[in-house]
């Protein structure tokens, strides 16, 4: 195992990271975006973006796509490389504002959560058509872990990290069952050649309607592009 330093927060930081891993010539068969903050006070990231959508969503979008081309010369035919990206059932109460990715409107944690959320479902599915119309021979997912015991909820009520504390071993997962989505996601026979599946309990369900409109797939894979400076490929692709 060797440990490479990213921080998801920052696009200098992303760039540096790949940089340095495609130095190495290593194949790349396996790729988990599960990186994220929840509920945080609003904050922006040394970018200027506001922090859930900054690093949840436009991390990972940045990070995925400038891995991809190593992605594609590791999957072959009868192993396809993955990408699994980990949301939440929070993305089904979740809106996207596309005319105010960064809620300078109105601000509030748990709608800046819920659409950082919502945007990595209609990424991964954007991001397969794309695959699939390219004929790569890589497979995009998104996962949804449960309620897990983590630190994630350090920034929640206190009244609510009371009830956690109480009834954790009750209602929450822990950190291994939580993951055990995204491993099967990642290694399962199964999920060979299989993409833009929202998986659940090792299971593929139905993700929020809204995910499945592909013209708002399509405008926000655009916009993303914009915000974080690469372009937009997709353009070319219907």
């Amino acid at each position: 195992v060797e440990f490479l330093y990213c921080d998801l927060a920052s696009m200098k930081s992303i760039r540096q990271f790949v940089q340095q891993f495609r130095a190495k010539n290593c194949p790349l068969h396996v790729l988990v975006n599960n990186a994220g903050v929840m509920l945080v006070p609003e904050r922006k990231t040394e970018d200027g973006f506001e922090e859930h959508f900054g690093l949840n969503s436009l991390g990972h979008f940045l990070w995925t796509n400038l891995l991809l081309d190593t992605l594609k010369q590791s999957g072959t035919h009868s192993h396809n490389a993955r990408i699994i990206t980990v949301s939440s059932a929070t993305h089904y109460v979740g809106k996207l504002h596309l005319d105010d990715l960064q809620s300078r409107c109105s601000y509030s944690p748990h709608g800046a959560y819920a659409q950082s959320k919502l945007a990595l479902v209609l990424f991964t599915y954007r991001l397969q058509h794309l695959l699939t119309a390219n004929g790569s021979h890589v497979t995009a997912n998104v996962v949804d872990p449960g309620v897990v015991n983590t630190e994630l909820y350090k920034h929640v009520f206190w009244v609510v990290k009371l009830v956690k504390w109480m009834t954790a071993w009750l209602f929450f997962k822990t950190p291994e069952e939580g993951a055990s989505t995204s491993i099967y996601a990642a290694v399962s026979p199964e999920m060979e050649g299989v993409g833009a599946c929202y998986l659940y309990n090792e299971e593929r369900t139905k993700s929020a309607d809204v995910t499945y409109d592909e013209e708002l797939q399509r405008r926000l894979w655009t916009e993303s592009c914009k915000m974080v400076g690469i372009s937009d490929e997709s353009s070319r692709v219907p």
